[in-house]
């Protein structure tokens, strides 16, 4: 019996499903048969805007006569214009906007052999088959690894931090910039997304007076991120200007798995691998969790001196010299243009104001704080 009726577009034939299946117990496909299957919705509460789904597909297969069980993470990958959230872009700004949202690298990251490349100690899931669905969309299969809940302490960050700092300047990664990564730079995203929806919300009065926004963000803050704001051109043509790495993009600790078989990082989520200004991917590594609500706010500073001196660490380790000053800057930038000025709860400002959105709010206020805190410290 066979039910994969839930991947919808993303499903593929029997005889593709065999392939793979073979693939992932590296048998000949003449002798390997899959008796039954089944396709189910992964549960996932974060939105992504390039992700139209997730799913376990399951099932058993004779192997050389042999009846063995199979699981498959299957990931339906879409450009953003078909998200719900695409009818909010003006009519003029349309194609633009579709073309400042990578969607294609994941697929091209799992096509390529990045794995191989990885520093020793990062690790990425085996593709077992990508398949293009349409101009607009593309699904990939990939095989399930032994995960398992690790506390991010501050060896963790710091470890992750080195490991990132390899995979930014590891000559072997960096080739494949060229044919895997994106061609956003800070410039797009600051004619984009920055300009037209971050700094005219900064900019309006009314957002200030909202309950969640008006506990949270002080006065002194307010004009310290405006003031910001009025220099963001400046800080991006600065930040522009930096050394370009390998950026993995989005390295959260959420994009971070840890096996349970090794010590081994598994890094997922390669929408938005490509190059990136040295130090680029610190700044999810600090503020990802707290983005979320699944940290405080109340260890920044400790957590971003174990991630900085563990990233140095990695440069060192790939024979780069970049000083510590250039690298700390970059970083501060980074975190400004790209988190700092976005920190107001715009995705919040319709919901109820609970107390628990009142934390939330509170948090990203201190995300805001530290970001303009470093970028003067780093002057």
């Amino acid at each position: 019996m066979h039910d994969r009726s839930a991947l919808g577009p993303a499903d593929v034939s029997d005889e593709q499903l065999g392939e793979m299946v073979a693939k992932l117990f590296d048998t000949d496909p003449a002798e390997t048969r899959v008796l039954e299957s089944v396709a189910q919705e992964f549960p996932y509460d974060l939105p992504a805007i390039t992700t139209a789904g997730r799913y376990w597909v399951s099932g058993t297969a004779e192997v050389g006569g042999d009846p063995k069980p199979f699981r498959m993470f299957v990931k339906h990958v879409q450009s953003w214009a078909r998200h719900p959230f695409f009818a909010m872009v003006p009519p003029e700004q349309r194609e633009w906007a579709a073309a400042t949202v990578p969607w294609r690298t994941e697929a091209l990251a799992y096509r390529s052999d990045l794995g191989d490349r990885l520093p020793q100690g990062l690790t990425m899931v085996r593709a077992l088959g990508v398949f293009d669905l349409d101009e607009e969309s593309n699904a990939v299969w990939l095989e399930e690894i032994p995960l398992v809940a690790r506390e991010w302490d501050m060896g963790r960050y710091s470890q992750a931090a080195r490991l990132l700092g390899r995979h930014a300047t590891s000559a072997r990664v960096m080739e494949l910039l060229d044919s895997v990564g994106h061609t956003m730079t800070i410039q797009t995203y600051y004619d984009g997304r920055l300009s037209m929806a971050v700094l005219p919300v900064l900019r309006d009065d009314s957002v200030w007076r909202h309950p969640l926004v008006a506990a949270a963000f002080d006065d002194g803050l307010r004009a310290r991120l405006l003031e910001a704001a009025d220099r963001s051109a400046e800080y991006a043509e600065e930040l522009s200007s930096r050394p370009i790495v390998a950026a993995h993009g989005d390295a959260c600790p959420n994009n971070l798995l840890a096996r349970a078989d090794s010590d081994d990082f598994v890094l997922i989520d390669y929408g938005f691998w490509g190059p990136g200004p040295i130090g680029y991917d610190l700044s999810q590594l600090l503020v990802g969790d707290v983005q979320i609500g699944r940290r405080s706010s109340a260890d920044l500073a400790q957590v971003e001196d174990a991630i900085f001196a563990g990233y140095m660490a990695g440069l060192r380790d790939e024979e780069c010299w970049i000083p510590d000053d250039v690298v700390r800057r970059s970083h501060a930038l980074q975190l400004l243009i790209f988190t700092g000025l976005s920190a107001l709860p715009f995705d919040l400002l319709d919901a109820e104001p609970t107390p628990e959105l009142h934390q939330v709010a509170a948090h990203r206020a201190a995300i805001a704080r530290f970001s303009l805190d470093l970028v003067d410290a780093t002057a």
